[in-house]
């Protein structure tokens, strides 16, 4: 058995660089449209080779792992299907990021040593590797008859026309020919059957419903993952093979599963366990998965850790996407939104989460945060048009937040490279990074703090495994609470046994604020000095005074609601207008 490389003991231990691979970096040639930033729907180039190019890079931003969008290969007939959500073949890499396409439709081996490679070189660099895979869906891979690609939702399943290797519906296959080439409907030829897939049009029309475990999404074809299991080899077992033999070939260390909302929660956790043990059985003591569920902190719930409500007390997939974190941080950092209300975002998880995982420093296991992403239409950062500079320190604060609240953070490519797409389609924020003038430039002032910010989070072990508590905060030494409104101070300690770390952000955008943070009174008791580990003031931070010691009868405000009036320990601190520092104690 071939020795594959070992697992990360802990993947709170590191952050993630997340980047589609078509739109990344191609060292031979430019982006195929341009301008290289506008909403392009087709393939722009991109190749396994371009990221393996920027290894390095990546490696020095101090990011610790790489997930890749989806490399099995989509029909290639299809020039929409850049991104990869479309799969048509589970068991080949998409010749299109190869270094040479054509040759890869020659001889497939090309593409597979190219991917091999780069996982390859990408451990040699300690970057961790994570595979994107699809269990809800494949691509356009068949017709509705009088309707094409999308149809409306009805109950009962449509007749369909598969599609040959050109694309062109085929009346005559009412389903695929079991000799049909590889190109053509769909493989592995054990999902060569029409009643694998529901048929049923798109689930986002379904009238008055949800639309999960209902029909397609959009023009993606829906697979029937619920159905009977006797029926060997099930869609289940087709897929968990695939997936396994995608660890087998290329020694990956993690899936991001896409659209697991739409996943029956047991198949969820079917499939977390397969991948689980098989990473075990030839050495992977910690193999992770993550999926999308888009959606609320209860829906995460079904899916992520110990299932102690269910029968069985199975275990789920690793973590989850952080939706909720992301439907509240960025308008936070952006002064649009009160700081309370990321506070409150915490104390509802920890009532949903209650049964299930902890409400303290474990729960970061379960959760991969982020600011932006593929699916959104628009990046994190605003360029103002009249000023495009202005609110450029809210990305520093953003990041700053990001690398410091509890969770696995992720980031998407380009933030660290200032890119600000905004537009009216997912195609606004997926920019050919590659095209832009200094694009991978280390030395920028942006990729320079993210490794500073990567550095520090690596000396701290209380910002990767520490409880997080939201602090009250102050303007005139009396009154003490979570900030209610907008481009309010946002404020938290992560705290790891003895040791206190505090994350202060100012999100207003014009003003500066002098006040007091609450502070562990046990572990900073008044005289306690710390020291800025980490600023993005421009001219300087400056340092906070030591904790002082408020006595009975000032008025503070948890983020629970509770009211207590003291005594209490307080660091004082100064900020700019979106200032954020992060405060460690001294030693």
């Amino acid at each position: 058995m071939p020795e594959y490389h070992p697992s990360p003991a802990d993947w709170r231990d590191l952050w993630i660089y997340f980047l589609l691979v078509d739109r990344f970096n191609n060292p031979g040639s430019p982006p195929r449209h341009q301008p290289w930033d506008g909403e392009h729907g087709g393939f722009q180039g991109g190749t396994l080779a371009g990221v393996r190019a920027r290894l390095d890079y990546l490696a020095g931003l101090g990011a610790g792992a790489i997930w890749l969008s989806p490399v099995q290969r989509n029909p290639q007939w299809d020039d929409g299907a850049y991104h990869g959500y479309g799969i048509q073949d589970f068991l080949a890499i998409d010749p299109r990021l190869a270094s040479d396409p054509e040759a890869a439709r020659r001889d497939p081996g090309l593409v597979d040593r190219e991917l091999r490679q780069l996982v390859d070189d990408a451990h040699a660099r300690g970057l961790y590797v994570i595979f994107d895979v699809v269990l809800n869906h494949v691509g356009d891979l068949f017709a509705y008859e009088g309707h094409g690609s999308v149809a409306p939702w009805r109950d009962d399943p449509y007749p369909v026309q598969w599609r040959d290797a050109e694309g062109r519906a085929r009346s005559d296959w009412p389903d695929p020919p079991p000799d049909a080439p590889r190109g053509a409907a769909v493989w592995p030829p054990a999902l060569r059957r029409s009643d694998r897939f529901r048929r049923r049009g798109n689930a986002f029309s379904r009238p008055g419903e949800a639309g999960e475990q209902a029909g397609d999404f959009f023009s993606l074809k829906e697979l029937v993952t619920d159905g009977p299991q006797d029926d060997r080899p099930s869609v289940r077992d087709i897929l968990i093979d695939a997936s396994r033999q995608l660890i087998a070939r290329f020694d990956v260390d993690g899936y991001r599963i896409d659209t697991l909302k739409y996943v029956e929660p047991e198949f969820a956790r079917v499939f977390g366990n397969a991948m689980r043990e098989y990473a075990l059985s030839i050495g992977k003591r910690n193999f992770f998965t993550f999926g999308e569920v888009y959606d609320s902190e209860e829906k995460i719930a079904r899916f992520i850790g110990r299932q102690a409500g269910e029968p069985g007390d199975l275990v789920g997939v690793d973590a989850a996407l952080d939706f909720p974190l992301f439907y509240v941080l960025p308008a936070v950092a952006k002064g649009l939104v009160a700081p309370a209300a990321l506070a409150g975002t915490f104390e509802h998880r920890t009532r949903v989460q209650r049964g299930l995982v902890s409400s303290h420093g474990e729960a970061g296991r379960f959760f991969v945060t982020f600011l932006d992403n593929h699916d959104q239409h628009e990046r994190f950062r605003h360029a103002d048009p009249a000023d495009p500079a202005r609110f450029d320190d809210q990305v520093t604060l953003g990041i700053t937040c990001l690398l410091t609240l509890q969770g696995i953070p992720c980031l998407y490519y380009g933030t660290e490279q200032w890119l600000h797409g905004s537009g009216g389609s997912p195609e606004s924020v997926r920019e050919a990074l590659w095209g832009r003038p200094g694009a991978f430039d280390a030395a920028d002032p942006l990729a320079a703090a993210l490794r500073a910010l990567s550095e520090l989070r690596r000396r701290e072990p209380a910002l990767r495994y520490g409880r997080q508590y939201f602090r009250p905060v102050s303007g005139d030494g009396a009154h003490y609470g979570i900030s209610p409104y907008p481009g309010g101070v946002l404020a938290y300690s992560r705290i790891l046994y003895d040791r206190e770390v505090v994350v202060v952000a100012n999100t207003d955008t014009g003003a500066a604020w002098a006040g007091e943070v609450v502070v562990d009174r046990h572990l900073s008791p008044a005289g306690a000095r710390f020291v800025v580990s980490s600023s993005n003031a421009r001219g300087g931070a400056t340092p906070p005074g030591p904790v002082i010691e408020r006595a009975e009868g000032v008025v503070v405000h948890e983020s629970d609601g509770r009211q207590g009036r003291g005594p209490l320990c307080a660091l004082p601190v100064t900020l700019g207008p979106m200032e954020v520092q992060v405060l460690s104690a001294g030693i």
